[in-house]
């Protein structure tokens, strides 16, 4: 991949009070309600357990190279959740648990990483702090550069602006653009209580009505013997 050398330090962010109504919604609702083509990779997972939500800090990296992470653990804000492009692979770490725990204490929300880690059981214990990324091995990170800060870019197939809002859970991750933010936390809680009513119904009557199913079989003339 082609990498320039540029940090932008200025960003525009959302509102926090915006961020916030994402806070616990299921990634797989949101997702519903853009297409159910919006995640990463399947193989960009969770390497702790809690709920990631925060404005998107992109940072782009050469294969095996943190020097442009290093800088972003600096600059990135209390609310940011730094997403790094490291091009998916994973021969070398691009953080460790001591980064990690920096970016914590300067109130960052998490890291996505399209690439690998190590220390993977010390970043496994970390709590309110979730990880995501490719893969893990012990070999440490060159620091030569060059690499960019806050320019687009591409995580697990899905482009990411600077400013996007980032949620994750145990299913996986996706980035939403601001201008979609409101109507789709509507739209999501919409979804949400019409499931919470569905579940109620099979937990407490057994019954999970989809007319739809026969309706779907007739119309593609499935043969019913």
């Amino acid at each position: 991949m082609s990498i320039n050398c540029k940090i932008i330090r200025k960003i525009s962010r959302v509102d926090p009070k915006i961020i916030e109504l994402f806070t616990n919604m299921p990634v797989a609702n949101i997702d519903d309600n853009m297409g159910r083509i919006a995640a990463v990779r399947a193989n960009i997972t969770e390497v702790n357990r809690g709920h990631l939500v925060g404005s998107a800090f992109t940072v782009k990296v050469p294969q095996g190279d943190n020097l442009m992470f290093h800088a972003a653990m600096d600059m990135a804000e209390p609310g940011d959740v730094i997403v790094i492009d490291a091009g998916g692979f994973c021969d070398r770490a691009i953080f460790g648990e001591l980064m990690a725990t920096y970016c914590k204490k300067r109130g960052i929300k998490g890291i996505v990483c399209d690439g690998a880690i190590r220390d993977r059981d010390g970043l496994e214990k970390m709590e309110n702090f979730p990880i995501y990324a490719v893969g893990n091995t012990p070999n440490g990170p060159y620091k030569n550069g060059p690499g960019e800060i806050n320019v687009p870019v591409v995580i697990g197939d899905k482009i990411v602006y600077p400013g996007d809002i980032v949620v994750g859970d145990a299913d996986g991750v996706l980035f939403i653009r601001p201008k979609d933010a409101e109507y789709l936390a509507r739209a999501t809680k919409e979804v949400q209580t019409k499931e919470e009513k569905i579940y109620k119904r099979i937990v407490e009557d057994g019954l999970y009505e989809r007319p739809w199913v026969e309706e779907l079989l007739k119309k593609i003339g499935c043969e019913v013997i």
